[in-house]
């Protein structure tokens, strides 16, 4: 039987080039002073010789596997989509892969999830964290050693971890503005936080931007919903229910507007003629529905391609505050100005 050929070893590179083993290895592991034209002339040699460094013993030497993590709440919805993309595009850019898991919001699985990351000695981790009741996990993790950045999301109280993330507040208050300015006055926020909970940044520049333009925030409508399909239904029908003079609705993420889309069609409210519908996210369906619906586009992909930028070669590092990346109002069929609020008995009569 014909013996299987021996695959080039680090020695087989070095004798080639007329170098010795030693820069040889600083080559392929970036560490070390080697001219550019050693450089080339090692590196040809290993593409002469078919020659492939050992990713396992490259670990052994730095105490590290390889690879980043990155931890999504969902990997089917469509941010989270757009943010793995870019990811993975930088990743690849810069000869990494990735390791890739789904906490599905729950702080006790995402602790899970990071201990074995830091566990498997990868090259750092990238993180939608699940929430503040996961501070702890992220804390021990950063004790220990490991590299760690925020996307579109930071935790209050870990101010040593970098984060990247959209700029939600300019978002919501060019949203506002718009539906102020087509004279919307009874404007409902689906999305806000639990009762007694601090508000979140998009119900804050939700409140903030009606007070400035003179707009008296109506408590009544400003509505509390999870980020789960079953309450965002249940916030939209109880408010669309309730209050029948609600001539705009601002969805504070996608899930909650498909709610306020699904419900108008169940009441047979008019889009935009009875009710206008705007939400915070663009994905693929929203300029699919009947009429488009207006939206705050959140740089999904931007998103993931900094966090990694920033995890791989800025080496993360505590900073002043967030990388904050613009948002764009994107102006569809669904807002118009208001009109008269429409009865139960003249929707029946189609009036």
């Amino acid at each position: 039987m014909a013996s299987q050929p021996r695959s080039a070893t680090i020695k087989d590179v070095a004798a080639a080039a007329g170098v010795g083993i030693a820069t040889v290895s600083r080559v392929f592991s970036g560490t070390g002073a080697v001219s550019e034209r050693t450089r080339e002339r090692v590196l040809a040699a290993a593409r002469e010789l078919d020659y492939r460094p050992s990713a396992l013993g490259r670990g052994l030497r730095l105490r590290r596997s390889g690879g980043i993590g990155l931890v999504v709440p969902d990997v089917a919805d469509p941010f989270c989509v757009g943010l793995i993309d870019g990811v993975l595009a930088c990743a690849r850019s810069l000869g990494e892969h990735l390791v890739l898991d789904a906490a599905h919001g729950d702080p006790a699985r995402e602790a899970e999830i990071v201990d074995r990351m830091v566990e498997q000695r990868l090259d750092g981790v990238i993180a939608l964290p699940a929430g503040s009741g996961a501070g702890d996990g992220w804390r021990a993790a950063v004790r220990s050693g490991a590299r760690v950045v925020f996307a579109d999301r930071a935790l209050p109280g870990l101010p040593e971890i970098p984060a990247v993330l959209a700029d939600d507040r300019s978002g919501v208050r060019t949203l506002v503005e718009y539906l102020v300015g087509l004279g919307h006055r009874r404007i409902a926020f689906l999305g806000a936080a639990a009762p007694g909970a601090a508000a979140g940044v998009r119900e804050r520049a939700f409140r903030d931007t009606l007070a400035e333009l003179g707009v008296t925030a109506d408590e009544d409508l400003i509505v509390s919903a999870r980020p789960a399909r079953d309450s965002a239904y249940a916030a939209a029908a109880g408010l669309l229910q309730r209050r029948g003079d609600v001539t705009a609705v601002l969805a504070a993420g996608h899930l909650l507007g498909e709610a306020a889309v699904l419900v108008s069609r169940e009441l047979d409210l008019r889009v935009p003629a009875d009710v206008s519908i705007a939400m915070v996210d663009d994905v693929p369906w929203a300029e699919l529905c009947d009429p488009p619906l207006t939206v705050v586009a959140r740089p999904a992909y931007d998103i993931g391609y900094r966090a990694c930028e920033m995890l791989l070669r800025d080496r993360p590092r505590r900073a002043a505050g967030p990388v904050l990346l613009p948002t764009e109002l994107v102006i569809r069929g669904s807002c118009g100005p208001p009109r008269s609020p429409r009865t139960p008995a003249a929707r029946a009569a189609g009036r």
